[in-house]
């Protein structure tokens, strides 16, 4: 058994088995050939950061299997939305009202209903993209945002400040969850965009305090496939 083999199973039973969370496998700068090795130990959710990368392994998996669950997790600019409307599973990184709009668009176009978590901008690094939790309410206010067909918000998605300090980390985590419970309590008749029920923190370095705050779906990249 290869050694992506060992990892992904052993990140399977703790992610799936013991946590009853998902597992994506983040392969973002691997090639097919480590993907199809994941894929024989049973991996089926993958994720990728870039759209054009993600759309090559799309292509190039398609071929041998036709069962793979493709995660975008990366920014996604508007223009290129109209390229993955067709076939990803989940969008994680809808980061602004003006993205949504737009996915909405092609999806209709592809007579298809996107599903869509909100990304969140929980860590101090002005690196890292989202809503704040002021943004996001507002949006949430807005009668063209309840009322798109072709998009549902199925979640969040949250990156932790990169740190050693795990009450910092802990504490994102704690508010992102926090959010997303309040979330869950929204009517589905007034808001029938909403379906909450995907919560996605927690990558290689924070998985572990990600799943103990309730963390729905980590994503595991180097730790399955190793060093690039």
């Amino acid at each position: 058994m290869s050694s992506i083999s060992e990892n992904y199973l052993h990140f399977k039973t703790i992610v799936e088995d013991n946590y009853k969370a998902k597992l994506l496998a983040v392969s973002k700068n691997f090639p097919v050939t480590h993907i199809s090795e994941a894929y024989q130990a049973g991996a089926r959710n993958f994720a990728e950061n870039r759209v054009q990368e993600l759309l090559s392994k799309h292509f190039d998996t398609q071929k041998l299997y036709n069962d793979i669950s493709w995660h975008l997790i990366g920014t996604l600019q508007s223009n290129k939305a109209k390229y993955v409307t067709d076939f990803v599973s989940i969008i994680h990184s809808v980061d602004k009202y003006t993205l949504l709009q737009e996915i909405n668009k092609n999806a209709k176009k592809h007579e298809r209903i996107q599903e869509c978590l909100l990304q969140i901008h929980i860590g101090q690094e002005l690196t890292k993209f989202g809503f704040s939790y002021e943004e996001a309410n507002e949006m949430f206010q807005n009668k063209d945002f309840a009322n798109m067909s072709n998009v549902k918000i199925t979640g969040l998605m949250g990156m932790a400040t990169y740190t050693d300090d795990t009450t910092q980390i802990e504490k994102e985590f704690k508010g992102l969850r926090s959010f997303y419970e309040t979330l869950k309590k929204y009517s589905t008749e007034e808001y029938p965009i909403l379906d909450i029920k995907e919560l996605s923190m927690g990558m290689s370095a924070d998985y572990k305090i990600a799943l103990e705050m309730g963390s729905t779906c980590v994503r595991i990249g180097k730790a399955i496939f190793g060093k690039k």
